[in-house]
């Protein structure tokens, strides 16, 4: 089963909920304030690292923003 993430309007928790793919259209239940929160687009990121240890973005930058020099990037 896919893990889908979701954000409450109400109390602004962010959150996953490991569900079916029929019930990917369905919005979460918030584990903070039991509201109804609609399903966001999840984003992430991938490194690799290489032999020498260095760590580098593959396919753009880290994911927070469109570089890999940003002061909240871990690749730094």
């Amino acid at each position: 089963m896919p893990i889908y993430e979701y954000f409450c309007p109400h109390c602004r928790t962010r959150f996953e909920l490991l569900r079916p793919i029929s019930r990917a259209g369905e919005d979460g239940t918030c584990p903070t304030c039991r509201q109804s929160a609609p399903r966001v687009m999840s984003v992430f990121a991938s490194f690799s690292r290489g032999a020498d240890g260095s760590v580098t973005p593959v396919g753009g930058g880290c994911a927070s923003c469109s570089t890999h020099a940003c002061s909240c990037c871990s690749l730094n």
